[in-house]
């Protein structure tokens, strides 16, 4: 099963991500002679949960309330930016000197950045660069954990029932329940080994985040109000 299938088509996303960062190159004087430091938000989530619909609300909500264009980032965009040369090079510009931050956070980690680690340092600076310049929403990747030393960062995880999660699944990927489960089992064990894997770190720990929300209780445009609400008055 493809990760694509749970998020829209990336082409569009690509080129308004790149249009994004352009724009935010060319206020960034302007923004530090301010002293303004625009938010970032990362969300965390169980396999299963409507994050991505809800950080599509999000992104809404938060370029009605600031009046700016936000970039909703995930694990497909991302994977996608690294694929891009210039792409990448447009969004690490200007990294600086918190790329030294970044590297000796990474170290912390762990020491094994060999073949596919060396890739996912490259995410990791995708990351942190969008989240250092704000107005981003980063879904995945690991970019709570990624991103804690930058205080422009709000971080939310999203949890549910395994039956909530099941049923969702099956509802969007039209499996059937006995699927659904089976995939929700997989995927959620990729997650977690990929997380202590990478940054042997474990995501279900609640230090990483400023709120979390149960999925059952609370709709995706629900969460996305009150994440929009705790950032803006924060």
């Amino acid at each position: 099963m493809s990760d694509q299938l749970l998020v829209p088509s990336i082409e569009k996303r690509l080129g308004s991500l790149l249009e994004i960062n352009r724009r935010k190159d060319e206020s960034e004087a302007s923004r530090i002679r301010a002293g303004k430091v625009k938010p970032a938000i990362t969300i965390s989530r169980e396999f299963g949960c409507e994050a991505f619909p809800m950080a599509e609300k999000l992104k809404e909500i938060m370029e009605q309330k600031t009046g700016q264009s936000w970039a909703l980032m995930d694990k497909v965009l991302l994977e996608e930016v690294a694929k891009h040369h210039k792409l990448s090079e447009d969004i690490l510009h200007g990294l600086g000197e918190k790329s030294r931050i970044l590297d000796e956070m990474l170290a912390t980690f762990t020491p094994r950045w060999k073949s596919e680690k060396d890739y996912f340092r490259l995410i990791c600076k995708h990351v942190f660069s969008l989240a250092e310049k704000g107005n981003v929403i980063i879904v995945g990747r690991g970019s709570a954990i990624v991103t804690q030393p930058l205080k422009n960062c709000y971080h939310f995880r999203m949890y549910a029932s395994h039956e909530y999660k099941v049923a969702s699944i099956a509802r969007r990927l039209k499996l059937t329940l006995n699927e659904a489960e089976s995939v929700v089992e997989k995927k959620q064990k990729q997650r977690d080994d990929f997380i202590r894997d990478f940054l042997d770190r474990d995501a279900r720990d609640l230090r990483f985040y400023h709120l979390v929300f149960n999925n059952d209780k609370n709709s995706p445009e629900r969460i996305a109000q009150m994440i929009a609400e705790y950032v803006m008055t924060s």
